[in-house]
């Protein structure tokens, strides 16, 4: 294993998440989450486990994101804090 890729690929996952969660539109929040589930599954398949990497693709960056998405264009964008 390459670890410093491994490096890369956390930082990156520390990154989405922190932004996750601080960003104030809710379309970034949703896209920096996907982004948080696509690095996850890399992530996981780096280690091996294929088919969960397979399952977070499918799942988390995929049907969820769209989910999100699709929930933020039926609401407000912003939110009032």
């Amino acid at each position: 294993m390459i670890w410093q890729l491994d490096i890369v690929i956390l930082t990156l996952v520390i990154i989405c998440g922190i932004g996750a969660i601080t960003v104030k539109d809710l379309l970034g929040a949703a896209i920096l989450f996907g982004a948080y589930s696509f690095m996850m599954c890399l992530l996981w398949s780096i280690m091996g486990a294929v088919d969960v990497a397979f399952t977070e693709a499918s799942v988390g960056a995929g049907v969820s994101t769209v989910v999100f998405v699709a929930a933020v264009f039926r609401t407000s964008r912003r939110s009032k804090d």
